[in-house]
């Protein structure tokens, strides 16, 4: 007789991102046999994703795999997968600050982490890349509350903070801010920078793709032509920032900047890679951020932001359905280091995903 897999899971919603968190030791430690079954679980590849926990949308076709460590000085470990929806494949390389929120209070939950009578502070390692940050939520009577007042532009209503406090996040991925050595490279005659502050990112021009960087999400995946140069800079990009060929691969992002509208930093059109974001990731915005500080980057005349006398600035990147602000700290050589930023983070489902044996690709 065929054996179902039913595995205990949380769907959570971290930032503006959603999918079901797991337990390490809940999951196969062989890595084909492990993304199997979150193939499976998501009910990938299908359009509608219809046969699993999967949302048919980027955002909501992530997995978050938590453990407790064994790095000196850090409490949990966390390993974001994104699941593909067209294709039978899960992608380990890149972070996720958002679902990086939910991270800590599933942690809590399942009772790796012992929570505080008022807040709960702990140190979490991306384990994609090595990122450190420092996470605090609202633990009243030491339970998680997901309540509060705090909000962010693409949730709905309150939600209680997530503080995350990045912790060297340059070059996480790539190796180096500027991987390709340059602040400024050029691919099919469009100047672009090539940067990682804990998101590989290609920050463009918006101007110079014949669009005015305003448009909604939905009107740039409408456009073919803008998308097929996009890629194209893409695929020439990617092995020049240190991560081979990309053809596969969700990095890096592409982000379309134009100058501000709405009293921020700047306003960006970020595809991550093929279709245009409806708001910014964590680590994408930070990135972003930083590139548009940096001197003489493809972007930085856009950017209507300045550090104060201390290196403190708070840039606040304009994205199709709000904004995102960032907190960064810069050095007197203009080098960013500390971000942090403010997310949610909710628990919307405590239960079981149930695996067929005959479902598993």
């Amino acid at each position: 007789m065929p054996q179902d897999f039913v595995i205990p899971c949380h769907l959570m919603r971290g930032g503006t991102s959603r999918g079901p968190f797991f337990l390490a030791r809940d999951l196969p430690a062989e890595v084909t046999a492990r993304d199997a079954i979150l193939l499976a679980a998501m009910g990938s590849p299908d359009a509608r994703q219809i046969d699993g926990l999967g949302g048919a949308d980027p955002l909501t076709s992530k997995v978050g795999i938590v453990s407790t460590s064994n790095a000196p000085g850090v409490d949990i470990d966390f390993l974001f997968a994104q699941v593909s929806i067209k294709d039978a494949h899960v992608d380990t390389t890149p972070n996720c600050g958002n679902m990086l929120a939910a991270a800590l209070p599933f942690a809590i939950e399942r009772g790796l982490i012992a929570a505080g009578q008022i807040t709960t502070t702990a140190r979490v390692r991306t384990l994609n890349t090595g990122t450190l940050a420092d996470i605090t939520v609202h633990t009243p009577d030491g339970k998680v509350t997901y309540a509060g007042d705090a909000k962010i532009d693409g949730v709905p209503g309150t939600s209680a903070p997530v503080e995350i406090a990045f912790l060297e996040t340059e070059g996480s991925v790539c190796g180096t801010l500027l991987p390709t050595g340059n602040v400024v490279d050029t691919f099919d005659g469009v100047r672009v920078t090539c940067i990682d502050n804990g998101m590989p990112v290609v920050l463009m021009r918006a101007e110079d793709f014949g669009v005015s960087g305003y448009e909604t999400h939905t009107e740039l995946n409408a456009n073919a032509a803008l998308k097929a140069k996009l890629e194209s800079i893409r695929l020439q990009a990617g092995p020049k920032m240190n991560l081979g060929d990309v053809s596969g691969k969700v990095v890096p992002k592409m982000c379309l900047v134009s100058p501000p509208r709405a009293g921020g930093a700047l306003s960006t059109r970020t595809f991550i890679p093929h279709d245009c974001h409806s708001s910014i990731g964590v680590l994408g915005a930070v990135t972003v951020a930083t590139g548009a500080l940096l001197a003489g980057s493809a972007v930085a005349a856009m950017n209507a932001t300045t550090p104060d006398a201390a290196g403190n600035v708070s840039a606040v990147i304009e994205h199709p359905t709000g904004v995102f602000t960032v907190n960064l700290n810069v050095d007197a050589q203009g080098r960013v280091t500390r971000a942090a930023l403010l997310r949610t983070a909710r628990c919307i489902m405590r239960g079981e995903v149930v695996i067929p044996e005959g479902v598993l690709r």
